[in-house]
């Protein structure tokens, strides 16, 4: 069983950044694929970004590419989302989650999921 815990939601405005960070409870974190996903009211969970167990490998969603970027800190149990120039439509309660597939990018192959942040982006 894996624990994660998102922190580093909140309100920012429009072009503005954030930092999200994301503690598995696990000392084998480096053993998972690590992702995080979004989920605005009124719409289905929507994958964003992950990366692999090293973090030499990373893929986004195409509307975050170049603002948003995936990275993790193994021997901290970490993940982080940096999100810079952010804009209204990024906002949603960001979850990060775990798996065990490489380049995993639909929800049903994350194992383990964390309790999400929000972020809310004022125009």
């Amino acid at each position: 069983q894996v624990q994660l815990v998102e922190s580093g939601g909140g309100l920012v405005q429009a072009g503005g950044s954030l930092r999200l960070s994301c503690v598995a409870s696990r000392r084998t974190f480096g053993n998972y694929i690590m992702g995080w996903f979004r989920q605005a009211p009124g719409k289905e969970r929507e994958f964003v970004a992950t990366i692999s167990w090293s973090g030499g490998r990373t893929y986004y969603l195409d509307s975050v590419k170049g603002r948003f970027t995936i990275s993790r800190d193994n021997a901290e149990n970490t993940v982080y989302l940096q999100m810079n120039s952010v804009i209204p439509e990024d906002t949603a309660v960001y979850y990060c989650a775990a798996s065990r597939i490489l380049g995993a990018i639909r929800a049903l192959e994350y194992d383990y999921w964390g309790q999400g942040t929000q972020v809310t982006v004022s125009s």
